[in-house]
């Protein structure tokens, strides 16, 4: 085989993200309607403030693209972050996919949302067949060294959360709601009860460094509303204070417009 001199990287000869197939047929089908609602809410609610908005890429169902020695081999996480990469591809396309070898920066964090089908593939629990390829748990532990691993199981509200010590993962003792926190993105993720696109149940969801939930888009515009709403009450009552002065001035026959 021919070889370049001097050799040309990965990046250069292997194909891109617009070479790679973003769906495959004999994939799974859509996901259930938690499978749409729990990433949204991710999503939402990722904003550290470590990173600027172009410098943060959060994705749902995405093909990650992970050994240059096989190309086609790809993992599609329920959810995951990457930052200090442009949030758009070569910073002017939304992604197919994302191709590790092309990006060079491997994601932060995984979410995976647990499922019967799932859960041994996701907890490392099944094996590699001969020629096969790698589990998820291996591409993200050995290949990828993903640092924050999570795997939330919906049916019993059961979060675990995976970092990586060394070569390889250690499970975090989960004792509240508000679980792991990264430091490099002053952020933590945690379980919150309350109503979500009109569902209440236990979610992940993002909180600040003050404890506090990161609000969705629907929170922040309500926050919005009521700042709104009271600006124009504070700015009526301050008309109505200043009305009831000038009737006051008027009564004892001094005119206010000698205060202006």
């Amino acid at each position: 085989m021919y070889q370049s001199d001097p050799p040309q990287s990965a990046k250069e000869t292997l194909p891109t993200m617009y070479d790679l197939p973003s769906e495959f047929p004999e994939e799974p089908g859509l996901p259930d309607q938690f499978h749409i609602y729990q990433p949204r809410l991710l999503d939402e609610t990722f904003q550290p403030s470590t990173y600027s908005v172009n410098e943060i890429l959060s994705a749902t169902d995405l093909n990650l693209y992970y050994d240059v020695e096989h190309s086609l081999w790809h993992k599609r996480p329920d959810w995951f972050a990457v930052v200090g990469v442009s949030r758009l591809y070569e910073e002017k396309d939304l992604r197919l996919s994302y191709v590790a070898w092309q990006e060079r920066v491997s994601p932060l964090i995984v979410v995976e949302l647990l499922s019967p089908a799932t859960e041994k593939e996701d907890l490392g629990q099944s094996l590699r067949e001969a020629n096969q390829p790698p589990t998820k748990w291996q591409v993200y532990e050995q290949i990828l060294r993903i640092p924050y691993y999570v795997v939330f199981n919906r049916y019993n509200d059961e979060l675990r959360v995976f970092i990586l010590h060394g070569e390889r993962y250690q499970e975090l003792t989960v004792e509240a709601e508000r679980s792991l926190w990264i430091p490099s993105l002053e952020l933590g993720l945690g379980l919150w009860d309350g109503f979500y696109e009109g569902i209440k149940r236990r979610w992940l969801r993002w909180f600040d460094g003050e404890g506090n939930w990161v609000p969705t888009l629907v929170e922040q515009r309500e926050q919005e509303r009521r700042i709104a709403q009271q600006e124009r009450e504070r700015a009526e009552s301050e008309k109505q204070r200043a009305d009831r002065l000038a009737q006051k001035l008027q009564e004892l026959g001094i005119d206010p417009n000698d205060f202006s």
